[in-house]
């Protein structure tokens, strides 16, 4: 050894190597085969990564491996994604995964990403493309297969709360070669067929090469020009398919799709039956306001009758007081009229001629002459006395 280098010791050499590593490599993709699985009860697992010309120690820790699905097993082909570390204590590398799945998902899920832009750009999965579900579906179309979990969780649901609802299966592969062309044929001959009312299109889950016949676009195509709405109900809640973008409505399990399909005529039913309670209710008021305005008009007539019974008496003892107040007014009446007729006469010039004076006239009848002006020799006059008249003729006039 040169005497000019700086010696290092071993720590310092594995943390210098811990410090290039886990700089420059704190997120990897790597590929390869799992060898050496083992999980402790700790529930970390660990394995060696391998393939024909090297192997990489690797952990997973329990925080991350809960979320996998399925345990990897030695001899599987896994893509696992995390960051490389230096384990000082042995001054070993090792690559600590976040994420595992089946080898070639990698692959699959670039293709889905490409498919998924492809057609979001043609506006394939555009909102004011969604046609609502209808209110009440008579007639339902189903695409999967005939004996897989999901057509069995569609029956039982629909059949539970819709039984009056028709079915219509058109059985399909739903995984593996030729299988996304079934399902597209299946969605254009149910259209052909006509009567349905919504179709629903899915399997039960899987992992992403389970599901990829859904990811397919000639199974994206045939949903977007279906004239039937369609319901996509692919897998489990967290799986999502292209076909689940391009239908009209996507439910997360195919029991969830059945639920959608009844949930519109089940608040319809619900809403009639709270108009139904409602309307009994205003119609039980109404009621009950005519039962009072009834009772009201009972006591009413009930009154009047009493009233009426007692209207003789009542007339009786009316047309008496009339009586009386008629005779007391004539009294009156006359008494006023004989004071009137007594001052008439006290005025009257009538009464004068009882004193042997005399009315001289033109004619009979008409106004006394008051003054000799009014008369000329020769006039004939009238001399109206206190009883009875005379001619006479005027000789002279005195003025």
């Amino acid at each position: 050894m040169t005497d000019g280098l700086r010696k290092l010791t071993v720590s310092d050499l594995v943390a210098l190597l811990q410090e290039v590593v886990e700089t420059n490599f704190v997120a990897v993709t790597v590929e390869g085969e799992i060898s050496n699985f083992s999980a402790p009860a700790s529930g970390h697992w660990y394995f060696t990564l391998k393939d024909s010309g090297a192997q990489l120690r690797s952990v997973m820790f329990r925080s991350r491996n809960r979320l996998v699905e399925t345990r990897p097993r030695d001899g599987l082909q896994v893509v696992c994604s995390g960051s490389v570390t230096v384990y000082a204590a042995r001054g070993e590398m090792q690559l600590v995964v976040d994420h595992i799945a089946q080898g070639g998902q990698g692959q699959l899920q670039a293709a889905f990403e490409a498919l998924k832009a492809k057609l979001a750009a043609e506006g394939l999965f555009a909102a004011e493309r969604k046609r609502p579900l209808p209110v009440s579906p008579q007639a339902v179309g189903i695409v999967t297969s005939a004996t897989g979990a999901a057509i069995h969780d569609l029956l039982n649901v629909l059949q539970r709360r819709a039984p009056e609802v028709h079915l219509l299966l058109r059985p399909v592969k739903v995984q593996g070669e030729g299988a996304a062309g079934e399902i597209a044929a299946a969605i254009d001959d149910l259209n052909r067929y006509g009567g349905l009312d919504v179709l629903i299109v899915g399997r039960g889950g899987g992992s992403l090469e389970d599901l990829w016949a859904f990811n397919e676009e000639i199974v994206a195509r045939a949903i977007a020009r279906s004239e039937i709405p369609v319901i996509s109900a692919v897998g489990h809640e967290t799986d999502f398919t292209i076909a689940d973008f391009v239908a009209d409505l996507r439910a997360p399990t195919p029991s969830a799709a059945a639920e959608l399909v009844v949930k519109n005529r089940q608040e319809i039913e619900a809403h009639l039956d709270h108009l139904i309670i409602r309307l009994q209710s205003r119609v039980d008021q109404l009621i009950g306001l005519v039962a009072e305005r009834v009772a009201g008009l009972e006591g009413r007539l009930k009154l009047a009758a009493r009233d009426f019974a007692e209207l003789p008496d009542a007339i009786v003892d009316l047309e008496q007081r009339l009586g009386l107040a008629m005779r007391a007014l004539m009294r009156q009446y006359a008494d006023s009229l004989g004071m009137a007729a007594g001052r008439l006469d006290a005025l009257s010039p009538l009464l004068q001629l009882d004193r042997g004076y005399v009315i001289a006239s033109h004619e009979p009848g008409c106004s006394g002459l008051v003054s000799t002006a009014d008369l000329k020799p020769g006039d004939q006059l009238w001399l109206r006395f206190a009883r009875g008249q005379a001619r006479t003729r005027v000789e002279d006039v005195e003025f």
